[in-house]
């Protein structure tokens, strides 16, 4: 939900990490070196509006949500609802019991809500900002970051061994110096 912290750490679907082109040859294997990784997407996917089409028409299969409601931020709110009935695996990371959203969750995932985040924001200008937790993480309730890394570890995936945000950061950091 947040486009620009998406744009720093991949988390869109038409752009690396550092606000790399996933369509350039030469992005793609400065990213694909410095990760060490096999594999790399080649091509842009979808946006949030084409990629629930493609839910309901079969071509996605499993999606993700994490920190927003499309049932309620999103147009055609008919067509999100029969793309989630139709998806054979929803995830929703949510840090309230109750959402439109979360109705269809195969999966649910207790996130942490603002006043519990801890890790760093990126605002419209592109500034980072520090942000610490102003109370304790409720009942169970984990960082988004924490989430996918244990998800990423269940699955079998190496480099997901962050045990602090400090640590994803500095990545980061070194990602957006690499070869630069």
């Amino acid at each position: 939900p947040n486009a620009m912290g998406g744009r720093e750490v991949g988390g869109l679907a038409n752009q690396l990490a550092a606000h790399l082109d996933i369509e350039n040859e030469a992005h793609q294997q400065l990213v694909q070196r410095f990760w060490q990784s096999p594999t790399i997407a080649k091509k842009a996917g979808c946006n949030a509006i084409d990629m629930f089409d493609e839910i309901a028409k079969g071509k996605i299969k499993a999606i993700w949500v994490m920190a927003t409601n499309p049932m309620v931020s999103l147009p055609n709110n008919a067509a999100i609802q029969h793309a989630l009935e139709q998806c054979e695996l929803v995830v929703v990371s949510d840090c309230i019991a109750k959402s439109d959203t979360l109705k269809f969750a195969n999966v649910a995932f207790p996130s942490t809500g603002w006043g519990e985040k801890n890790g760093t924001v990126t605002n419209s200008e592109r500034r980072i900002s520090r942000q610490r937790p102003l109370v304790e993480p409720f009942s169970g309730a984990k960082n988004d970051w924490q989430i996918m890394c244990l998800v990423a570890q269940k699955m079998g995936f190496e480099g997901f061994d962050f045990t602090d945000p400090s640590g994803i950061f500095e990545e980061w950091a070194q990602l957006t110096d690499f070869e630069n």
